[in-house]
C-alpha cells in the first residue's frame, strides 16, 4: 500500500526529476518563437506542490497529502501545461479523498479523474499532447489493477503506458514528426511519473543536485535569457571581467575605478569587500581597464570575450545575469498585494509585460496589472492575489495571452467574496480593445460580452526573434531571425525588425481598416518605431489613424493591432 509519507516523497521526487531536466523539456518546443517554456512551467507548478510537501510530517494520510499537493499546484499553476498538470493532481485529491493509504486501483482511478478534468478544461483537446500521454497512462494503470492490485505493479504500468504514448506523439502530430521530437508536455509528465516511481519502488527520492540558491538561479536564468536576446546592438567589443586582490596599502576607494571604467566603456559593475574587487565592463580597451585595476592590487582572475564573435554566448552569460539581478531586486522591492473590500461594482485585472503597457492598461482603468506574458506566465495564485486586491464585486480579468487563459480560469473558484469573469483575450491588442469597449452604465455580464466581441474584432501582428533553428510553416529559420506573425500564424522571416513589422502590418490592412496601433518593445528605438509608422502611413493613406506606443515589452520587438 502507498502511505501518505510515500506519496509525499514521490511528489517531491517527481518535482526534482523535471526540475533537473526542465531545459531539455523546454528544448522540445517546436515553434521557433521564444515560448519554449513547457518544462519551466511544469517544473514551477509541481515545485509549488513539492514545497507544500516539505511542510508535511511523516504521520500523514494519502488524502491529506494529495489535498495539500493539489491546492498548492492549483495556485502555482503556470501556463497551459502547468494548469493541465495541476488538474491531474487535483484528480488525486478527489480520487484519494478520505483514504489513509492507497492501493493500485485507487491510484489509477485518481489519475483517471484528473485526466477527465484536464480534457474538459481544454476547449479543443488535441491528441499527441500531454493529454494523450496522461490518458493512456491512466488506461494502462486501470487495466493492470484488474490483474494485480499491487500499487507498484499498477504505477509501473502507468509509467510504461505513458512512455508508449509519448513515443506515438510524433505520429499524431505531424509537426512533431517533422521536427523529430516528442511532445514537450508529455515528456515532462513522463519524467514526473518516473520520479514518483523511484519512491514507490525503491524508496529513493531523486535529487536535483542543486542547492536552494542554484534552484532559484535556475528559474531566474530562464527569464533572464529572454531579455538577453534583445541586446543585439553591441557598442563595445570586449566583455571584460576580472577580480582584483586588494592591496591593503592602497587607500583609494574602488569608486574611482568605477568612474574610470565608465569613461572607456559601459555595463560597468564594480562590487567590492575588504579583500577583493570584482569588475565587469564592456570596452574597446580591456588593457586600459586591467592597467587601472593593477593600481588597486593584484589580478586574481581575468576573462575577456569578443562579443562580436560570441555575441549570443556573451549575452546569455553576462547581460542575462545583470538582468536577472535587477529583476530579482525589483521583485524584492515590490510590496505584496493586500486584499481589499469589494466596494465598487466592476474592476479590472490585466496581464502585461513592460512599463509602457502597464501604464497604458492603468490609464484605461485596470486596478491591477500582473506582470507576465510570453515566456513569463504568471501563476493562478498571482491572478488570485490581483483579483483580491481589486476593490470590486465583479473582477474582469484580461489574460492577453493564449497560454495564460487557463491559469486565469482556475482562479474563478478560488475567490469567493467577489465574482471573477475571465475575458479570454489572446493578445495585448485584444485586451486594449476590450478595455476601450467597457461601458460603465452596463452590468458585468453585459460588459464581458461586449468586451469579448470587441477583442475578437482585432487583428494582431507580432514581430519577434527565432529562439532556435527550425523548419516551420514552409520557412527554414535560423536562431536569431526576425519573424512576423499575423494572428498567431508565421508569415514573414527576415533580418530587419522594421521591415518585418511593415510587412506584418501590410498583410493585415484592408479597405475597412480605420485604426492601427504600433507598440514597440524593449530595445527598439523611437526612430525605428517612427520609421515603421512612416512605411505603414505610405501604404494605408491618411484616412487611417495610426498611433505609436512605447510598450517596453520584452520578447516582441513590435506588437501591431489593426482594427
Amino acid at each position: 500500500m502507498i502511505t501518505g509519507k510515500l506519496l509525499r516523497d514521490a511528489i517531491i521526487s517527481g518535482a526534482n526529476n523535471i526540475l533537473k531536466n526542465r531545459k531539455y523539456v523546454d528544448s522540445l518546443n517546436i515553434f521557433p518563437v521564444p515560448d519554449g517554456d513547457t518544462g519551466t512551467n511544469m517544473s514551477m507548478t509541481i515545485s509549488a506542490g513539492s514545497d507544500a510537501m516539505q511542510k508535511l510530517g511523516d504521520e500523514v494520510t494519502t488524502a491529506e497529502t494529495a489535498k495539500a499537493a493539489a491546492s498548492a499546484m492549483l495556485r502555482g499553476a503556470r501556463g497551459n501545461s502547468g494548469v493541465i498538470l495541476s488538474l491531474l493532481f487535483r484528480g488525486f485529491s478527489k480520487g484519494l479523498e478520505d483514504t489513509v493509504e492507497a492501493d493500485g486501483a485507487q491510484l489509477a482511478q485518481a489519475l483517471t479523474i484528473g485526466v477527465e478534468a484536464a480534457y474538459k478544461a481544454v476547449m479543443k483537446p488535441t491528441e499527441g499532447t500531454i493529454l494523450t500521454v496522461a490518458r493512456v497512462g491512466a488506461e494502462k494503470g486501470t487495466a493492470a489493477a484488474e490483474i494485480d492490485n499491487d500499487p507498484i505493479y499498477v504505477w509501473d504500468a502507468i509509467c510504461l503506458g505513458a512512455a508508449e504514448a509519448l513515443a506515438t506523439t510524433p505520429d499524431l502530430l505531424p509537426v512533431l514528426k517533422k521536427a523529430g521530437v516528442v511532445d514537450a508536455g508529455g515528456q515532462g509528465l513522463c519524467m514526473i511519473l518516473d520520479g514518483m516511481m523511484s519512491v514507490f519502488k525503491n524508496g529513493e527520492i531523486i535529487q536535483t543536485g542543486m542547492t536552494e540558491e542554484e534552484r532559484a538561479a535556475d528559474n531566474a536564468e530562464f527569464f533572464a535569457s529572454v531579455a538577453a536576446e534583445f541586446d543585439s546592438e553591441i557598442t563595445f567589443t570586449y566583455c571584460t571581467e576580472f577580480i582584483v586582490g586588494r592591496d591593503p596599502e592602497v587607500k583609494t576607494e574602488p569608486n574611482e575605478l568605477r568612474m574610470f571604467l565608465e569613461t572607456i566603456g559601459d555595463c560597468v559593475v564594480v562590487v567590492d569587500d575588504e579583500e577583493i574587487i570584482k569588475v565587469h565592463v564592456h570596452t574597446e580597451q580591456p588593457g586600459d581597464a586591467l592597467t587601472k585595476a593593477l593600481t588597486f592590487g593584484s589580478l586574481l582572475t581575468v576573462k575577456i570575450e569578443n562579443m562580436r564573435e560570441q555575441h549570443r554566448k556573451a549575452a546569455e552569460q553576462n547581460e542575462a545575469e545583470r538582468a536577472a539581478f535587477e529583476a530579482k531586486n525589483a521583485e524584492a522591492e515590490k510590496p505584496a498585494l493586500e486584499p481589499v473590500e469589494p466596494e465598487e461594482e466592476i474592476g479590472f485585472v490585466a496581464v502585461a509585460a513592460g512599463e509602457g503597457l502597464h501604464a497604458l492598461f492603468g490609464d484605461l482603468g485596470c486596478a491591477q496589472i500582473v506582470s507576465g506574458g510570453q515566456t513569463m506566465n504568471p501563476s493562478t495564485e498571482d491572478i488570485v492575489a490581483a483579483a483580491l486586491a481589486t476593490p470590486a464585486k465583479h473582477v474582469l480579468v484580461l489574460p492577453n495571452n493564449k497560454n495564460i487563459i487557463m491559469a486565469a480560469e482556475q482562479a474563478i473558484p478560488l475567490v469567493t467574496d467577489r465574482q471573477i469573469h475571465v475575458i479570454p483575450t489572446r493578445t495585448v491588442p485584444q485586451g486594449l480593445s476590450a478595455m476601450l469597449a467597457f461601458d460603465p452604465d452596463s452590468d458585468a455580464d453585459t460588459n464581458a460580452e461586449a468586451m469579448l466581441a470587441a477583442a475578437q474584432g482585432v487583428q494582431t501582428g507580432n514581430v519577434t526573434f527565432a529562439a532556435r533553428d527550425s523548419e516551420f510553416g514552409g520557412f527554414k529559420i535560423k536562431e536569431g531571425d526576425i519573424m512576423g506573425l499575423v494572428n498567431g500564424k508565421l508569415e514573414f522571416v527576415g533580418e530587419a525588425p522594421v521591415r518585418i513589422a511593415y510587412k506584418t502590418a501590410k498583410a493585415m490592412l484592408s479597405r475597412s481598416t480605420s485604426f492601427i496601433t504600433v507598440i514597440y518593445g524593449e530595445g527598439v528605438s523611437e526612430d525605428d518605431a517612427n520609421e515603421v509608422v512612416r512605411l505603414i502611413r505610405n501604404k494605408a493613406g491618411d484616412d487611417v489613424e495610426i498611433s505609436v506606443v512605447n510598450g517596453g515589452q520584452p520578447v516582441y520587438h513590435f506588437i501591431i493591432s489593426v482594427e
